[in-house]
């Protein structure tokens, strides 16, 4: 046995390494037992890889559905035998033996197939059914009489199966050999000269069958044959052959057929008996049964066409004489498929996830699909479904490719179930699927985006710093650090000017003051909160851009625009001003400020505004004009006047929203030469904050009064500050008439000028106005009251560069609401109500379209 597989070995024939033109695949052949480590074939060369590239690509070997008996040299990329093959293991009795074989390469992936021819050597003898074999011959037996015998089986195939018989001399029997058909030769004994049992009872031949391998190998069986005498008419059969065709899935217990002997003696002798024996394959003795009285074939097992397509036995009748006669016919019983295998789908290789910007053509997995049956019911169709993605090519027979035929998108779809399904060409057809499941990996196509391109915030003034403002939200569908957003107040887009006031002297310093001076918003909430307490009289409207950016590879971002609006607060008291025309006026409004500001903090003697009338004038005869300023706006700066003392029905009243001091009655001697009056200013804020002037009214004859309305007039730029009003007209005498005469002159000048100056500035161009510290603030006397911010606000966003631009302008409408009803004369506020001066209120949001009249 070792000399015949030293011999195999060395008549290892590499065949065929080169691609085959028609059919794309590489073909070997190896001969079977081939020592594992026996180089098949230099797979690596044939593929045409350069030297390492087979290791370096994982050049490797796929066999679906079965255990490989070869494998690949990862350093040599040769094909080389990793454990025994057995042909007849392998293949049965199937010629040619080939092994169809898959070779993966990777870095790009691709597939290869690999045809393994695995030939025969004769290492298998023949085999007989039983090593003796008893027979009994009458020996009235006439000579040429036949007498079949089981011959021999060989497991090989070819010229290694093809067997001859030889029989040990004898002068009694020879051998003849029948050959039933194209492969199988039965050896049958033929009498050749008449027995007698008294001279030999017993024979005893030996049968040896022989291969035709090279060298031969050799089986032997031991024939005992026993001479009887008596019956001499064996039974005959009808036919000689009987061809059955069933399909595989006829039911266990099916009658095959039936077969018929009779025998022309009679008696006992012409009783008939039926066995079966010589079954090739030896595994029919498993699949049918005959009736030992009527020679009814019975089916014992299932068929399988896919096993064994063609069953052959002889039928043994056998009389019951003594000794007992017998013939024997043949049965072929040829199996017919039948669709009852479903194909099968195996996956070889899965390349998972794959990435949302995969190109069109990427191969995801490779599938081998295959039937068992033949013919029509073996032809398979595949098809992916549901209805997605991807789709099948076929790469070679039963081999087929999922490869992307449409571009992916994981925030639509993050994963898809793909069922790639098989059916074959059978009546009716059977099927079979193989489910696949194809995550999608994320990259970073998508910006945060913001849910509102334009956020308004309203905030009160003098909130506390650090106070949330609003929370801004930007959506970035991507996953994992390609969704994580953070956020940031972006100081390359609008800014805010920050600088004097508008109309303020030249000591205002104007400058640039970013966004995130005033908020910031926090990384990972986006919350927006306040960095320091705003001051509407400061700053109205901020504007600036919101960017949130992802942490992806490259990151990408969003943008939205924050308009924040501040609310104002009453948070400024009335101011007393000095009277028109005074030094401090002249000085202009930071030094009128400022003597405000000292009139409203004098608590002594030297705060006290003076005033003359005279005896005898007529009821509203205005006497003085309290004029007062208030920082804030809207009704926070809308200001009203009221005496509180003296109290009662004086001989003065105050002009409640004019602030002007006119009689309320003729004066007269008994009102006495001086009048102190305590006048109170208070807005209209909630709650309202309040100052106090006292105005001390000197009376006079009409002579001394026009003196001293005249020696006012030309006084010094002090004394006008000091005094603080506006002196009326003198009494109606003819001593006065020159002064009044210049007077009403003088006050038609400043009207005529004053309208001028409001139209030029009305219709003027006007300058950008930055956003600073301080709003401007003018007061317009009229009949209603001092108002202040009765002029048209501009406030203008600049941008980095500086360059102006009007984005958002504020209106403010010249006329306050209906006043409140003025309250009884009798009736006076409580000193402590019109004098006490609060804090500022608490945040109460208002809508963006809200804006307090000023």
């Amino acid at each position: 046995m070792g000399e015949r597989c030293c011999a195999a070995v060395v008549r290892v024939l590499v065949l065929q390494a080169a691609w085959a033109l028609s059919g794309g695949q590489v073909r070997y052949s190896v001969p079977e037992e081939a020592k594992a480590g026996t180089v098949v074939g230099r797979l690596a060369q044939d593929l045409g890889l350069e030297a390492g590239e087979a290791e370096a690509r994982r050049l490797r070997l796929v066999a679906p559905g079965r255990r490989a008996s070869v494998e690949v040299s990862g350093a040599s990329g040769a094909l080389v035998v990793s454990s025994r093959l057995d042909r007849e293991e392998l293949c049965g009795k199937s010629a040619p033996c080939a092994l169809r074989l898959e070779v993966l390469l990777e870095r790009p992936l691709r597939v290869f197939h690999v045809q393994l021819e695995v030939t025969d050597i004769n290492d298998n003898a023949p085999v007989f059914p039983a090593a003796r074999k008893n027979l009994s011959i009458a020996e009235s037996s006439l000579l040429g009489s036949r007498f079949p015998l089981e011959g021999a089986s060989d497991a090989d195939i070819g010229v290694n199966a093809q067997l001859t018989y030889t029989l040990s001399p004898s002068e009694h029997f020879s051998l003849d050999l029948q050959k039933s058909n194209e492969r199988n030769i039965e050896p049958e004994l033929v009498l050749t000269k008449s027995l007698d049992r008294e001279i030999i009872p017993v024979h005893r031949l030996v049968l040896t069958a022989t291969d035709g391998g090279r060298p031969s190998l050799t089986g032997t069986m031991e024939l005992m044959i026993s001479v009887e005498d008596a019956n001499d008419n064996p039974p005959q059969f009808n036919q000689s052959v009987y061809k059955v065709h069933l399909p595989e899935s006829a039911e266990v217990g099916t009658l095959v057929t039936r077969v018929n002997a009779t025998d022309a003696d009679e008696g006992i002798n012409s009783e008939v008996t039926y066995a079966v024996m010589n079954f090739i394959p030896s595994s029919g003795k498993d699949v049918i049964s005959i009736n030992r009285n009527t020679g009814e074939i019975h089916l014992t097992a299932a068929l399988d066409f896919e096993e064994v397509s063609v069953f052959n036995f002889r039928i043994e009748a056998k009389d019951k004489g003594t000794p007992a006669l017998s013939s024997h016919c043949r049965v072929e019983l040829e199996v017919l498929d039948v669709n009852d295998n479903a194909p099968e789908v195996w996956v070889t290789s899965l390349s998972v996830p794959v990435p949302e910007d995969a190109s069109l053509g990427t191969v995801v997995a490779l599938l081998s699909v295959s039937d068992r049956d033949s013919g029509e019911n073996g032809r398979v169709r595949c098809w992916v479904w549901p209805a997605s993605p991807f789709g099948l090519e076929a790469t070679f027979a039963g081999s087929y490719s999922l490869v992307l035929r449409e571009a992916l998108d994981r925030e639509r779809v993050s994963e898809y179930e793909v069922e790639v399904r098989a059916e074959d060409g059978g009546a009716p057809a059977l099927r079979a699927s193989r489910g696949l499941r194809v995550p999608v990996s994320d990259v970073n196509d998508n910006a945060p985006l913001f849910a509102q391109a334009v956020y308004t915030v309203l905030a009160r003034e003098n909130n506390a710093a650090g106070a949330e403002l609003a929370r801004l939200w930007a959506r970035d569908p991507d996953e994992a650090a390609n969704g994580r957003v953070s956020y940031s107040v972006w100081d390359g887009g609008v800014g805010v000017g920050v600088g004097g006031a508008a109309g303020s002297s030249s000591s205002g310093v104007s400058g640039w003051r970013p966004a995130s001076s005033y908020v910031s918003v926090d990384a990972e909430s986006g919350r927006l909160w306040a960095l320091q307490p705003l001051d509407y009289e400061e700053l109205q409207v901020l504007q600036f851009e919101v960017r949130a950016v992802d942490a992806g590879e490259p990151p990408l971002s969003g943008n939205a625009t924050v308009q924040l609006f501040v609310l104002d607060e009453n948070d400024n008291a009335p101011a007393l001003l000095p009277p028109a025309g005074s030094a401090a006026e002249a000085g202009g409004a930071a030094a009128a400020a400022e003597a405000a500001l000292a009139l409203a903090g004098a608590g002594s003697e030297s705060g006290t505004l003076w005033a003359w009338a005279a005896w005898g004038a007529p009821a509203g005869q205005v006497v003085a004009k309290i004029r007062a300023v208030d920082a804030d706006s809207g009704y926070n700066a809308w200001l009203r006047y009221e005496l509180w003392e003296p109290r009662g029905k004086g001989p003065f009243r105050v002009g409640l929203y004019s602030g002007e001091v006119s009689t309320a009655r003729a004066l007269d001697e008994a009102d006495g030469p001086r009048q102190r009056l305590l006048i109170v200013v208070r807005d209209h804020g909630e709650p309202a904050r309040s100052a106090t002037a006292t105005l001390s009214v000197s009376l006079l004859e009409a002579a001394e009064a026009a003196l001293a309305a005249g020696s006012s007039a030309s006084s010094s730029v002090v004394s006008r500050s000091a005094a603080g009003v506006e002196l009326g007209a003198g009494a109606a005498s003819a001593a006065t008439n020159v002064w009044l005469v210049v007077a009403i002159c003088a006050v038609s000048s400043l009207f005529l000028l004053a309208v001028v100056l409001y139209a030029a500035s009305r219709w003027a161009p006007r300058a950008a106005v930055l956003s600073g510290p301080g709003p401007t603030t003018l007061v317009c006397a009229s009949e209603v009251g001092s108002w202040s911010y009765s002029q048209r606000h501009s406030r203008s966003l600049c941008v980095a560069d500086g360059a102006a631009k009007s984005d958002l302008m504020v209106f403010s409408p010249n006329f306050p609401p209906p006043p409140p009803a003025p309250a009884a004369k009798d009736t006076q506020p409580e000193p402590s109500a019109l004098l006490d001066t609060v804090s500022a209120t608490a945040f109460i949001p208002l809508s963006a379209d809200f804006y307090p009249p000023y």
